[in-house]
């Protein structure tokens, strides 16, 4: 067993390992090229984040602007309706007997264990047949559909919605759609948010996909686009405080969605938990 000042120690070296970076982030995104390399890593430099700032929406004709714009589009739209899908799923599979149910929920376990990068290349020819590829859709479609938010999903609606509830709401005339939607769904509202949460951060952070399915830079998401201006600042250093602000920038919609959906969230992993 580890001891409580251990445990501790523990967690404060787990939060210098997350919160350093941050920190570091915040600091360099104010220095100009000179004081980013010049200066002492946590210190400050001559301050240029208003510079960096218009540097950044200005490069390449404002393109971070729609980079950003579709890292929304792709994160919280898909995250929206990915979450309802997997909760939809996950209530189907606690709550419905139907034939091949558990194989089925097998299946969608296989898929949990299935690393995304893997399905890049099938999804890249799958998109290829459809005449997808270098659109909106290639990368929005695949992000929708979420193995992990449908096992959650079951998992909420095991713990979230009694099955009492249902019966009296269908001994009242209601139907299954119409149960789901007035009944099942505002009990499911933090599993939801955490589905939603999980997602969101998963497809915000969505490289590999994007990469492959997409040659349109007006299309990149952030992480696509930040890439390739880190890979031309190898070339042209003094890109990298475009890099470095447009990396703070990318961080704050996250942080943002975190601390306002926090409340639904503690209590949606706990689902379960307690019999």
């Amino acid at each position: 067993m580890v001891g409580r000042p251990a445990a501790n120690v523990i967690v404060l070296i787990a939060a210098l390992y997350t919160l350093l970076p941050v920190l570091w982030l915040l600091l360099a995104a104010t220095k100009n090229t000179t004081a980013l390399f010049g200066s002492k890593l946590f210190s400050f430099g001559q301050f240029s984040l208003w510079h960096n700032l218009a540097a950044l929406f200005s490069q390449d004709g404002g393109v971070y602007g729609h980079w950003y714009l579709n890292s929304l589009l792709y994160a919280v739209l898909g995250a929206g309706l990915g979450s309802l899908i997997s909760v939809s799923a996950g209530y189907a599979f606690d709550k419905y007997a139907f034939r091949g149910k558990e194989k089925a929920f097998g299946l969608v376990l296989v898929g949990v264990m299935v690393p995304q990068t893997v399905l890049a290349l099938p999804l890249y020819l799958v998109a290829s047949s459809v005449h997808l590829v270098n659109t909106f859709w290639a990368v929005f479609v695949p992000v929708l559909f979420n193995p992990f938010g449908v096992y959650l999903g079951r998992v909420f609606a095991a713990g979230y919605v009694p099955g009492e509830v249902l019966e009296a709401s269908r001994m009242d005339g209601a139907g299954e759609i119409r149960t789901f939607l007035r009944v099942a769904l505002p009990m499911l509202g933090p599993g939801f948010v955490t589905v939603f949460l999980f997602q969101l951060t998963a497809i915000w952070n969505n490289f590999f996909l994007p990469m492959v399915m997409l040659s349109n830079q007006n299309l990149y998401p952030l992480s696509l686009g930040l890439f390739t201006w880190n890979s031309q600042a190898t070339v042209t250093p003094d890109d990298y405080p475009l890099v470095v602000t447009g990396s703070l920038l990318a961080v704050v919609p996250l942080i943002a969605a975190f601390v306002l959906l926090q409340r639904f969230w503690r209590s949606g992993i706990t689902a379960g938990s307690v019999k």
